[in-house]
C-alpha cells in the first residue's frame, strides 16, 4: 500500500475498524474514505454500488458485521444472518466490479466446528457441525471466506480472509445484554464494585477456556498481513494461548479491585468448550502480538472509566 492510496475501512467507528485506523494513521497512511451507518447502509445494494462507484477505493479492510454475545446471537439469528451477508456480498462484490487492489475480510474463531481438535488450525474448516447458539453468525461468515476465494480463483481478485480469537480493547461494546464476555464481565465487575454488592454471578460453569486479544494487536496483524500475505484460504489471529473463563473473571476482578465473590450459575449454557486457536500459519509469516492479557484489560478498563465519565460529563 502506497501512503497516499485510497483506503476504505468498512466499519470504522467499531473496536477493530477503529483499532485499524489509528494504526494505519500511525504508519502515515492519509487518503481515507469513510461512510458511518447512518450515512450508508451496507446492507443495501445499491447504496453500496452507488458508492464504490464514486469513491473506487484501492484497498479495503472489511471490518463491519453485526456482532454480539451468546445472547445476542442466539435472539437474533435472522438478523446476524441476513445483515452479515448482505454487507459482504455487497463490500466484496463491488470491490470486483471497481478493481480494488486488495481486500481484507475479516471473520471470527466460531467458523470453526464446535467439537473441532484444540487448538484450531485453519484447514479444520467445515469438517463438524458448529456451535449451534452462533450458527448463523458463523454461517455468513464462512460464506465470506468462500466468496473471496471464488473471486479469487474466477476473476483473480487479491482478496484474503483473516480470523481473530475473541476481542477487546478500545471502544468496545460493554451492553449488558449483547456484549462479549470480557467487557461484559469489566461492566458487571466494576457496578458491582459501585453498588457494593457482595457477589457477582457468572453464567455457567467457569470450565470453558477461552483465547483473548487486544483490538490493538488484531489491527498490527491485519496491517502486518495486508502487506505481506497474497494467499488463499484464511489466517487465524491470536495469542496462542488460552485462560478459563474463571480464570479471566479472577483477573478482572483483580483489575477492576472489586472485593466481592464469584458465583456460578450451571443451570445456564457453557458455549463450546475451548476455542483456542492454532498461530502457527501467522507466526510463520513473522508475526506475533505484544500486549498481555492483564495489561490489556487493565488498558480496556481504562478506556471504559473514561468513556463513563464522558458520557456523565455530556
Amino acid at each position: 500500500m502506497e501512503l497516499s492510496s485510497k483506503i476504505y475501512i468498512a466499519g470504522h467507528r467499531g473496536m477493530v475498524g477503529s483499532a485499524i485506523f489509528r494504526k494505519l494513521k500511525a504508519e502515515g497512511y492519509n487518503n481515507f474514505v469513510f461512510r458511518t451507518s447512518e450515512e450508508l447502509d451496507l446492507r443495501d445494494q445499491k447504496q453500496v454500488n452507488d458508492f464504490f462507484a464514486l469513491e473506487k477505493p484501492d484497498y479495503v479492510f472489511l471490518a463491519a458485521a453485526k456482532v454480539g454475545g451468546i445472547i445476542a446471537n442466539n435472539t437474533y439469528r435472522a438478523d446476524f444472518l441476513y445483515d452479515n451477508l448482505q454487507i459482504q456480498n455487497n463490500i466484496i462484490h463491488n470491490a470486483f466490479l471497481n478493481n480494488t487492489k486488495k481486500l481484507m475480510f475479516l471473520g471470527s474463531s466460531c467458523i470453526y466446528p464446535k467439537m473441532a481438535p484444540q487448538p484450531l488450525k485453519e484447514d479444520y474448516l467445515l469438517t463438524g457441525l458448529l456451535e449451534p447458539t452462533n450458527e448463523p453468525y458463523a454461517i455468513a461468515k464462512i460464506a465470506g471466506i468462500k466468496m473471496c476465494d471464488a473471486y479469487r480463483d474466477q476473476y483473480g481478485c487479491n482478496f484474503i480472509s483473516v480470523m481473530p480469537t475473541n476481542l477487546y480493547g478500545y471502544n468496545d461494546n460493554y451492553h449488558p445484554q449483547n456484549s462479549h464476555v470480557l467487557p461484559a464481565l469489566i461492566r458487571r465487575f466494576h457496578e458491582a464494585k459501585e453498588q457494593g454488592l457482595s457477589s457477582v454471578t457468572i453464567w455457567g460453569t467457569g470450565s470453558p477456556k477461552r483465547e483473548f486479544l487486544f483490538a490493538d494487536d488484531l489491527a498490527e496483524a491485519c496491517f502486518y498481513l495486508m502487506q505481506n500475505y497474497n494467499e488463499p484460504g484464511l489466517v487465524n489471529i491470536g495469542t496462542g494461548e488460552d485462560i478459563s473463563i474463571k480464570e479471566l473473571a479472577l483477573l478482572i476482578k483483580k483489575v477492576v479491585n472489586y472485593q466481592g465473590d464469584i458465583t456460578f450459575d450451571e443451570s445456564k449454557p457453557d458455549g463450546t468448550p475451548r476455542k483456542l486457536m492454532d498461530v502457527s500459519k501467522l507466526h510463520s509469516q513473522g508475526w506475533k502480538h505484544k500486549i498481555q492479557l492483564e495489561q490489556g484489560i487493565q488498558l480496556a478498563y481504562d478506556d471504559f472509566l473514561k468513556k463513563n465519565l464522558d458520557s456523565i460529563k455530556s
